[in-house]
């Protein structure tokens, strides 16, 4: 029984048999596109259940694809960088990717990472988080303000929804890591911090409340409820 079906946008084509060959061996179906332009129209015609982004591609790159495909796509999105391009990391996640892994990358991490980012439960029980801001429904995977939908991505709502359930609470980084990601923090990685200060963005600008996401000096971040 296949894992799961992957879209991968790959120009390298050394690079992008090895990934492939791996993953399928690990049992997934993998798909490769080496054109920027033809991979973001195989992804909206057929969406997979993940995308692996490379960046520098031909056709169009792959911030281009992440920002065009993230209003339509709610798979999760792992990008491909450049190592050490802290920057493109960033952008690709205020753009919506749910994860980065940056070359050359190691096929174990990047199993990992596939498969935290495609971990869901089988079935999801209806739970809600109501105060006097927000309602969010974990079973909808939906944040409502006074009748209108706030859009997040994948990533954007399983963090809220990592805060909201815990509301009041102080919840470390290591917990996030671990429920988010898969994998243990390691006292460096920024990516957590970025995606939390888009969602912060999004929800001041939702509702008008900056601090609906304090943070807890010394500990991680606590969701307030707008308390």
């Amino acid at each position: 029984m296949s894992e799961g079906r992957l879209l991968l946008i790959e120009d390298d084509v050394r690079l992008g048999t090895l990934v492939a060959d791996y993953l399928q061996k690990a049992g997934f179906m993998v798909e490769v596109e080496r054109d920027g332009r033809r991979g973001r129209q195989r992804l909206l015609e057929q969406p997979p259940d993940l995308l692996i982004l490379d960046l520098l591609l031909p056709g169009e790159d792959g911030l281009s694809i992440c920002r065009a495909v993230r209003p339509h796509f709610r798979g999760p999105i792992l990008m491909l960088t450049a190592q050490g391009e802290e920057l493109d990391q960033v952008l690709g996640l205020e753009l919506g990717a749910d994860d980065y892994l940056a070359k050359p990358a190691s096929p174990r991490l990047l199993l990992a990472k596939i498969r935290a980012l495609l971990r869901r439960p089988a079935t999801t029980p209806v739970n809600r988080v109501e105060d006097r801001l927000l309602s969010i429904d974990s079973g909808r995977r939906e944040v409502r303000a006074r009748g209108q939908v706030l859009e997040l991505t994948t990533a954007e709502f399983d963090l809220l929804w990592c805060l909201a359930s815990r509301a009041g609470r102080p919840v470390d980084r290591q917990t996030l890591f671990t429920e988010l990601r898969g994998i243990d923090y390691d006292g460096l990685d920024r990516s957590m911090d970025v995606r939390l200060s888009q969602l912060r963005k999004k929800l001041e600008d939702f509702t008008g409340d900056p601090d609906l996401i304090k943070t807890v000096r010394g500990t991680g971040y606590q969701y307030t409820g707008g308390a």
